[in-house]
């Protein structure tokens, strides 16, 4: 039955933020399965992550690309969606792990995250809020909080970014591997990921405040600025996820050309060469996946 239907035309639309990491990983899923999938799906860029969760909730967009605290915080009502669930999300596929922590120049002292006590650091990130968690986990991976430094406002991550370079603020949320880490350092003449503590403790209180995040050791590789000897960061899966709404026909279609053309979204974007196609299907905590996902995992054999 799935092989001839009115399905084949269908344009849907995918949420996603107007640049930065998200917009590139949602351009990849779009091109990819626009090209494999047997439909037409366009990039919705919003003003943020928690502008879209709600448009895929209420019927009115079909996919969007989150971060796992963000979708796991959306569904459930928690955090940055306090008080404003939407029950109506179910998970389509796991995608790749983000890699981030506090950044520094090189040629700085901050060397462990107890340094950045009285540190100038980023706050406010109106259009990020999700950096405000961050920046807080980091901090009490030191046993600091936001009130032991400097707070300097910052609208979102690029910004905060460029205030690093200039000079503006002490540290900034980096991600490991983003292109944009090469310019940063350049300018400030080498960069360095402040590495976090690993102890049980720590790790249990980064499960409760970054829910889906933990913290892993990132090993030295020459090519990629920020990490000389081994350095624990945070890691965090990327999700794309669905409105109950969207047919099982659509989504299994979408997670099948995921599934099958690895080439092409590395070649959209080398944000995916990380994506293992059979990691597609991992168990995010309670959170639900969508029938038509499942019905591709099963097929595959990766559903457990």
């Amino acid at each position: 039955a799935f092989a001839v239907s009115p399905v084949a035309a269908q344009t849907v639309g995918i949420g996603t933020t107007a640049k930065g990491a998200t917009s590139q990983v949602s351009a990849a899923i779009a091109k990819v399965t626009s090209q494999f999938g047997s439909m037409q799906m366009r990039p919705t860029p919003m003003a943020g992550t928690q502008k879209y969760m709600p448009a895929v909730n209420n019927g009115s967009l079909e996919f969007g690309v989150a971060n796992i605290m963000q979708t796991a915080w959306s569904i459930k009502g928690q955090v940055l969606s306090e008080g404003r669930p939407n029950p109506n999300i179910r998970l389509v596929a796991t995608l790749m792990k983000f890699r981030v922590g506090p950044l520094v120049g090189k040629k700085t002292n901050f060397k462990s995250v107890g340094d950045l006590k009285g540190s100038r650091a980023p706050t406010g990130f109106k259009a990020a809020p999700l950096f405000n968690e961050i920046i807080k986990t980091a901090l009490a991976t030191g046993n600091l909080n936001i009130a032991d430094t400097k707070n300097v406002p910052i609208s979102a991550l690029v910004p905060s970014w460029k205030a690093l370079m200039a000079g503006k603020i002490d540290f900034a949320i980096g991600a490991y591997g983003s292109g944009f880490m090469k310019l940063i350092s350049k300018k400030l003449g080498g960069i360095r990921f402040i590495s976090m503590d690993m102890s049980p403790s720590t790790l249990a209180k980064v499960a409760k405040m970054m829910p889906g995040a933990d913290i892993r050791t990132v090993k030295p590789n020459p090519k990629i600025p920020g990490v000389e000897v081994p350095t624990n960061l945070f890691h965090f899966d990327y999700m794309l996820f669905a409105g109950k709404h969207v047919s099982n026909e659509v989504v299994y279609r979408a997670t099948k050309a995921m599934h099958e053309n690895k080439k092409a979204l590395v070649g959209a974007s080398p944000m995916w060469r990380g994506f293992k196609p059979k990691n597609m299907s991992k168990k995010q905590g309670d959170l639900k996946y969508h029938p038509g996902a499942i019905k591709l995992f099963k097929e595959k054999g990766i559903w457990r």
